[in-house]
């Protein structure tokens, strides 16, 4: 974690746009999101906005045009490539969980693509269930364009307050102070996301 970002906060421009991208993009896309820390790149890519490093409309445009594009990825390899999906080991280790994200599509249909967006888990695995499950993918692009945006705002925006105090902090006591502030608090929202995972495994 740590080192996404010192690296991410030492690029500047297009090549801050690019990862950001990137890596929104690849999380999105299709159960990469197990191992891909794209909502940490894009509470990183408010951080470079705040810092000067880049502008924040263009890496809010970014962030979301990068969500929506990636679930839209999803949803296609799903209604392609689905039964193959979920015959993979990697698929099936996660059954579970996985039959949660199915149950929750199935009772909620487009709100669920909404709503699985702010879940780690179902932002990974949504796109491609709905995409299996015949859902008609103007409906599907209605919600999740909806949800990336709301998404994409809510965590560039998080990553934009942090970058401010990263500011005031590396003026006061240095960069390696600022670095910590920044830390803190992106593993307080990975902590909330832990958490607020284990509830809903619970209920």
């Amino acid at each position: 974690m740590k080192g996404l970002t010192d690296w991410l906060l030492g690029l500047h421009g297009i090549a801050v746009y690019a990862m950001v991208g990137l890596l929104v993009f690849a999380e999105d896309a299709l159960f990469v999101g197990f191992v891909l820390p794209g909502e940490t790149a894009a509470v990183l890519g408010g951080v470079t906005a705040a810092l000067g490093h880049t502008s924040l409309a263009v890496i809010l445009i970014v962030v979301i045009g990068a969500a929506i594009l990636g679930d839209t990825v999803g949803f296609e390899i799903g209604r392609y490539f689905g039964p193959r999906l979920l015959a993979s080991r990697f698929v099936k280790r996660r059954g579970e969980r996985l039959e949660s994200a199915r149950r929750m599509l199935a009772e909620r249909g487009g709100t669920a693509v909404f709503l699985g967006r702010f879940v780690a888990f179902f932002r990974a695995t949504m796109p491609a269930l709905a995409g299996m499950s015949g859902m008609r993918y103007l409906k599907f692009l209605t919600f999740n364009a909806a949800g990336g945006i709301v998404w994409g705002t809510a965590v560039v925006l998080v990553g934009y307050l942090a970058g401010n105090s990263y500011t005031r902090v590396e003026k006061t006591f240095g960069r390696v102070a600022a670095l910590v502030v920044v830390a803190v608090v992106v593993a307080a929202i990975v902590v909330w996301r832990v958490r607020r995972h284990r509830a809903e495994r619970v209920g």
